[in-house]
């Protein structure tokens, strides 16, 4: 899952310096904005409210209280610059430590020297350059019951929603290496041989008839010839290895808790004047009680 974080510059200069510290740290700058009085939905005249997100209506993930939304327009309206980024849960950190080394502004001492010089970011009636601005939807609405008018106080009514979504990630794995190792072998096989024995006989008997050529010199060739091992080899495939891998569906319960905000109302009788009941502006009905 992703988050949004914002990031208050006092120029656009410093803002896009800090996007391109996120871009070095291998941030994905299409998710990464830098919102100034150009950009689309500012106004200079009136504050965002939730019907009229102004600048806030080009950032999707960006859920912030008025008075935060407030604070930052302030901020855009007195020269500054706004940077949004989305960025995975995982990584959230490192991108708050960049964007605090890249002169960041802190936000919360810059808002309260502006109410020191005399800014309140709430309420209809608040001047921004000579102009009226539009209280938040939870903004206070005063008037002045001297002269018959209400007087209304607003209590936000939040509740969280659980959302489950999931990611990939890495159970564990398999390698395979095939190598060659070599095993000695011992056979026996028989070799057939053939030798040459000349011998010399003492002979004595009378030349026959038949010999008459005895004194004819001759030559007798004999050739002996013998069996030597030859050795070949033939390979063959007597198994195999496969490697694979399935892939099935598992559920999973997820717990977790959820806020949301209950009022309880105690009414003194002696005390309360007028009606006696309350108007549930968000729609959700009832006159008294707690939800």
């Amino acid at each position: 899952m992703s988050s949004t974080i914002t990031a208050l510059f006092d120029t656009r200069a410093e803002a896009e310096a800090a996007k391109a510290r996120l871009e070095s740290a291998s941030f994905d700058t299409d998710n990464v904005h830098v919102h100034d009085q150009s950009s689309q939905g500012f106004r200079q005249d009136a504050y965002s409210t939730h019907q009229d997100r102004g600048v806030w209506g080009s950032i999707k993930n960006a859920f912030l209280p008025d008075e935060d939304r407030h604070t930052y327009e302030e901020g855009i309206r007195r020269g500054g610059a706004l940077l949004t980024a989305d960025v995975h849960d995982d990584k959230v950190d490192d991108a708050v430590r960049i964007l605090e080394e890249a002169n960041s502004v802190d936000i919360d001492d810059r808002s309260q020297q502006w109410r020191q010089s005399g800014w309140d970011y709430a309420g209809a009636g608040t001047s921004v350059g000579g102009a009226t601005t539009a209280a938040g939807l939870f903004g206070a609405r005063d008037r002045d019951t001297t002269t018959g008018s209400d007087r209304e106080e607003v209590i936000p009514i939040v509740e969280e929603q659980l959302v489950v979504g999931k990611r990939e990630v890495s159970r564990g794995g398999a390698r395979v290496r095939s190598y060659v190792t070599e095993t000695p072998v011992h056979e026996q096989v028989r070799l057939r041989e053939e030798n040459i024995d000349v011998q010399r006989r003492r002979v004595d008997q009378p030349l026959s008839a038949a010999d008459g050529d005895a004194f004819q010199e001759r030559t007798i060739d004999v050739t002996a010839t013998g069996e030597e091992a030859v050795v070949a080899k033939n390979a063959r495939v007597v198994e195999e290895v496969v490697v694979s891998k399935t892939v099935g569906e598992r559920t999973e319960d997820v717990s977790d808790t959820v806020r949301h905000t209950e009022v309880e109302i105690d009414r003194d009788n002696a005390t309360t004047t007028g009606t006696t009941g309350y108007t549930d502006r968000d729609g959700m009905g009832g006159t008294s009680g707690k939800y």
